[in-house]
C-alpha cells in the first residue's frame, strides 16, 4: 500500500511508503542517463537520482540531487532524463531539485568508483558516515597506482575534480573531489 500527503504541485509519497515495480522500472531507466561531465558514469552509479514516483497517470515525478549548489550539469540532466522516460511512454515527467540530504561522493556507486579509475579519474577517497572526511595528502594514480602525486590545480575540467600529476609515471590526471 502507498500512503501519499499532499502537496502544492500534487500528490507526493511519503518517505516510508514502498517504491513499486513500476517505479523501480522507471528509476532504473532515469539512472541509466548517461552524466553530462562524466559520461563515463550514469546517474545511477554517480547518485544523484534520489528517487522516482508515479504521481498520476501517466504523471511521474523523478527526485534529483546535483553533486552541488549551482552544477552547471542539472539541467542537461533533467533535459535527458525527461527525455528517456518520454521515449519509455510517460507523458508527464517532472524533475524536482532535492536538497537535502546533500549529495556526497560517498554516493558514487563502488561500480562508479571502479569506471572512473578506469576512464583515468582517480575516484574520491571513501570515508566513514560518522566521521570527516579524512585527511590524507596522497591520491593514487589511475596510471600506475603510485600514490606520490603532486596537485597541479584545484580545478579541473569540471569544478568537481582537481588536476593532478604522478610523479612517478609523469601522467597528469583528474582527480575527483571528496565532499
Amino acid at each position: 500500500m502507498v500512503t501519499e500527503t499532499t502537496r502544492a504541485g500534487g500528490a507526493v509519497r511519503t518517505a516510508d511508503a514502498a517504491e513499486t515495480r513500476l517505479e523501480e522500472e522507471l528509476r532504473r531507466l532515469a539512472g541509466s542517463v548517461p552524466d553530462p561531465e562524466l559520461p563515463v558514469l550514469t546517474l545511477e552509479e554517480l547518485g544523484v537520482v534520489r528517487g522516482v514516483h508515479v504521481i498520476g497517470p501517466g504523471r511521474v515525478e523523478v527526485e534529483l540531487t546535483p553533486t552541488y549548489t549551482g552544477c552547471p550539469a542539472i539541467e542537461a540532466m533533467t533535459s535527458d532524463i525527461e527525455q528517456v522516460l518520454h521515449n519509455h511512454g510517460v507523458a508527464d515527467v517532472s524533475v524536482v531539485r532535492v536538497l537535502t540530504p546533500a549529495w556526497s561522493t560517498d554516493d558514487i556507486s563502488v561500480e562508479g568508483r571502479r569506471k572512473l579509475a578506469e576512464f583515468g579519474i582517480a575516484p574520491p577517497r571513501p570515508h566513514t558516515a560518522d566521521g570527516p572526511v579524512p585527511l590524507t595528502l596522497s591520491v593514487r594514480c589511475p596510471h600506475c597506482g603510485s600514490t606520490d602525486t603532486e596537485l597541479l590545480s584545484r580545478f579541473s575540467s569540471t569544478a568537481c575534480k582537481a588536476l593532478r600529476r604522478c610523479a612517478s609515471c609523469r601522467e597528469p590526471f583528474d582527480h575527483f573531489k571528496e565532499l
